[in-house]
């Protein structure tokens, strides 16, 4: 998120204050303070750490309740529908989802700038998000990987066609004509996927001002867990399920699995309350930022609905490309089959290689991925030059010698590499571009990491069991 200015962020969370959200027990239900924010956090800059967050304003326990956001204050359709003129143009689309709806919604109150009640926590939304829908053709084929170019592909064709669907409605509406783009759509779905917080009476979800200023935290250990449930879900469905006692295999599973689903959220909304309740998920320090885990998500999946990836994400997975007949000669989901962060191969792909061989000649290769490791590291200390670059002498400079893959973005963003001419400097599209760029190489070098990894593993595997074998022959 961009950083605000002091004055104006005081002012949202003095606005948010006036509706009741605080970070104080004793301040939910009594006398509302000057600004919401204070007892328990405050908000800070990580520059390393997902920039504008909320720290803890003071020492933290684990599990303690430290905000608290009334129903009336959350963002939701309902909310925004009161609008007589919205809801009558709304309620004559039925045929547009209800995320859909949220989107024109949104737009919708974009547009009256200032007249709309939601106008404080509006204006500190970020300006753009650099989510796959985003990219362009040069940046989605820098992620390499056919999966994620897949992806990216059907992230951009999903935005379009929802744009086209609910362009009708929108004109109805007379919105102005920026927020009837393509751009301002994926804005403002883009707003709606990586900040609503899931709510019991809406699928769609809430806009929630101030919870949505915790950073993000993957879940730690959770993805493994959720596996061996899931292993024993598999593998249970394959034994006889008639048991002396009153509950299946199955039913005791799925209460573990929902069980370890509860862990991986530190928030939700609390009837009894009647607000949206946020817990810290770890002990904090006074001055450490305070996180929040949205739930198990894998780099690719970052990328697609939020705009960022971590560099330590021990929820990511690398799916790779099998023969078709290792999908036939198994009752493994191929979603189950992949590599875990650390390059541990998944239970599922390990038991499918055990049902399966194939002479060397058959197998498809990926190892030139794990090749271009180091070559991918410096480009990345490149493109962080270019961003870093002082002044426009220097930036030409440093266009000047790039080669390969960089000289492909300098021709899809038309800029020159000559060392005579005008000025230059990169424009905020450019420099968004860029940024675009180096997630999608930071992404595919993760991916590579991985895979090598895995090799890594595999072979410290082979070399054990084989110097086991040797043992055991040489003792005979």
């Amino acid at each position: 998120m961009e950083e605000a200015e002091p004055e104006t962020l005081e002012g949202f969370l003095a606005w948010a204050a006036e509706l009741g959200i605080s970070d104080s027990l004793h301040n939910f239900q009594s006398q509302k303070p000057r600004i919401c924010l204070g007892n328990s956090l405050v908000v800070s800059f990580f520059p390393d750490a997902g920039g504008r967050g909320l720290g803890a304003a003071r020492d933290l326990r684990k599990g303690e309740l430290i905000l608290r956001v009334p129903k009336s204050a959350l963002l939701t359709r309902d909310s925004l529908l009161k609008d007589g003129i919205l809801s009558s143009a709304a309620n004559g689309h039925r045929c547009l989802s209800p995320t859909q709806i949220m989107t024109v919604c949104l737009l919708y109150e974009m547009g009256k700038g200032k007249n709309s009640f939601w106008y404080p926590y509006l204006k500190h939304l970020p300006r753009s998000y650099e989510i796959l829908a985003t990219f362009s053709e040069f940046e989605k084929q820098a992620l390499q990987v056919d999966d994620a170019v897949w992806t990216t592909e059907k992230a951009i064709s999903k935005a379009e066609t929802e744009w086209k669907q609910a362009t009708l409605l929108m004109q109805e509406l007379k919105l102005k004509p920026r927020l009837l783009s393509l751009r301002a759509w994926i804005w403002a779905s883009a707003t709606i996927s990586s900040r609503t917080l899931h709510i019991p009476w809406d699928e769609v979800g809430c806009l929630c001002p101030v919870g949505d200023l915790f950073n993000y935290a993957a879940p730690g250990g959770e993805s493994k867990d959720i596996e061996n449930v899931e292993n024993l879900m598999h593998s249970s469905s394959l034994q006889d399920d008639s048991l002396s006692s009153g509950h299946s295999t199955d039913s005791l599973l799925v209460e573990r699995y929902d069980a370890q689903l509860q862990r991986l959220t530190d928030g939700g909304y609390d009837d009894d309350i009647g607000a949206y309740c946020f817990y810290a998920r770890n002990n904090y320090k006074k001055g450490e930022q305070v996180l929040l885990s949205y739930g198990t998500y894998t780099n690719l999946e970052l990328l697609e609905h939020y705009g960022f990836l971590l560099n330590k994400n021990p929820n990511d997975k690398v799916f790779i490309p099998l023969e078709p007949s290792m999908y036939s000669c198994n009752s493994w989901p191929k979603e189950s089959m992949y590599i875990h962060q650390d390059g541990q191969p998944s239970f599922a792909l390990l038991s499918a290689l055990r049902l399966w061989t194939t002479p060397q000649s058959q197998r498809r290769s990926i190892g030139h991925l794990a090749y271009s490791v180091e070559g991918d590291s410096l480009l990345l200390f490149t493109i962080d030059e270019i961003q870093n670059a002082g002044n426009p002498m220097e930036l030409r400079k440093l266009l000047c010698q790039l080669e390969s893959e960089a000289c492909a973005f300098l021709e899809a963003n038309s800029l020159q590499k000559e060392e005579n001419g005008g000025e230059l400097v990169l424009s905020r599209k450019t420099k968004r571009s860029i940024e675009r760029w180096k997630l999608a190489v930071e992404w595919r070098l993760r991916y590579k990491k991985i895979l090598v990894d895995c090799i890594s593993y595999c072979s410290e595997t082979i070399n054990y069991l084989s110097s086991q074998n040797f043992s055991t022959v040489r003792t005979k």
